[in-house]
């Protein structure tokens, strides 16, 4: 491979004038400049990137660790992560880490030597301490759709609040009997749209049915199953909330296959808006988050961290951004 010396060596100048000219330095005469760029374009010379990485303490080159690019709802975020990167000089190395805490350190650990500028964390749990010790250490980190604590930016809905306006909006429609199926909730966006369900019903004075709580046990799969039983058992609800709409899809399916319209005899709220939503029949009533929105915010959240650190020596104070949902009617709903 052609290196720096080697252009020095066929112009007859100084690697030092080599270098000045590709770091297009305005102290280089006109001929001169012509000169080197017509060597670097015989000689096919290409700067070794991994070296000026090293020179500079910094490779442009961000992580993004979701739990999976199978998951409906990550697609839209890591598109806006790679467009605002790339905009920025910036290159994004994309980890599926399937929820699985021992994959995060892996990736933390073979990535943070090799000169990554920083991580966008979508898939951090509360007992992630791996995660929280990057911020600690004064490296540069930042999340995405889950927020822990105050101590690392963050770029979340309120989980709570829309959840309480989907269960609010079922209740004006008419339902009082409202079925719920939930994620895990130990991931704190499940369990504050639980919140924001329960109090939806207990300010309108329906109690809380442990029965139409459809709790996920094992994948989005089996809330085919269980939506099922519970209508085989002859516990009806004239609603169902499902708190993603990948949940939402699937309950669906079951209300067909035990013979009842969607709204006719069950509406069906759910959680996201995904480009699929739109295009189920009927068209599914969701609440949206502007994923690809919050890929943006996150990544030029991320640089400026980079940026201060660079500057100042150690990160700036964390900031917590809560971006906007809204609730999107489609005939799902009646």
């Amino acid at each position: 491979m052609t290196s720096l010396k080697d252009v020095a060596k066929y112009t007859g100048l100084s690697v030092s004038t080599i270098s000045r000219v590709l770091r297009n330095n305005n102290y280089v005469k006109d001929h001169t400049r012509e000169k080197v760029l017509e060597a670097v374009r015989l000689l096919n010379y290409t700067p070794n990137i991994m070296a000026q990485s090293l020179k500079k303490g910094r490779s442009n080159t961000i992580a993004l660790m979701i739990p999976s690019i199978q998951n409906m709802i990550f697609p839209d975020l890591t598109r806006g992560v790679e467009d605002t990167a790339r905009k920025n000089g910036y290159m994004v190395i994309l980890c599926n880490t399937d929820e699985d805490i021992n994959a995060e350190k892996s990736y933390i650990n073979t990535l943070r030597p090799r000169l990554i500028d920083g991580f966008i964390v979508a898939s951090m749990k509360p007992n992630s301490t791996h995660i929280q010790q990057l911020r600690e250490e004064n490296f540069p980190i930042v999340l995405a759709l889950r927020a822990y604590d105050n101590k690392i930016d963050a770029v979340v809905v309120d989980n709570k609040q829309a959840a309480y306006n989907a269960t609010r909006y079922l209740i004006e429609r008419g339902h009082r009997k409202i079925a719920l199926t939930l994620g895990n909730t130990e991931l704190t966006l499940y369990s504050e749209r639980f919140k924001g369900y329960c109090q939806a019903l207990e300010e309108n004075n329906i109690p809380l049915d442990e029965k139409l709580v459809i709790r996920e046990r094992s994948s989005i799969g089996n809330f085919y199953y269980l939506t099922k039983a519970l209508l085989e058992n002859g516990t009806v609800p004239d609603a169902v909330f499902a708190t993603t709409d990948a949940q939402a899809i699937t309950v669906m399916r079951a209300i067909y296959d035990c013979g009842y319209r969607i709204p006719g005899d069950i509406s069906v709220v759910g959680f996201d808006n995904v480009e699929i939503a739109s295009l189920v029949e009927p068209p599914l009533s969701t609440i949206s988050q502007p994923l690809y929105e919050i890929g943006v915010m996150s990544t030029q959240k991320l640089i400026y961290q980079i940026d201060y650190k660079e500057r100042h020596g150690v990160l700036d104070a964390p900031l917590i951004e809560v971006v906007e949902t809204n609730l999107i009617v489609r005939k799902s709903t009646k």
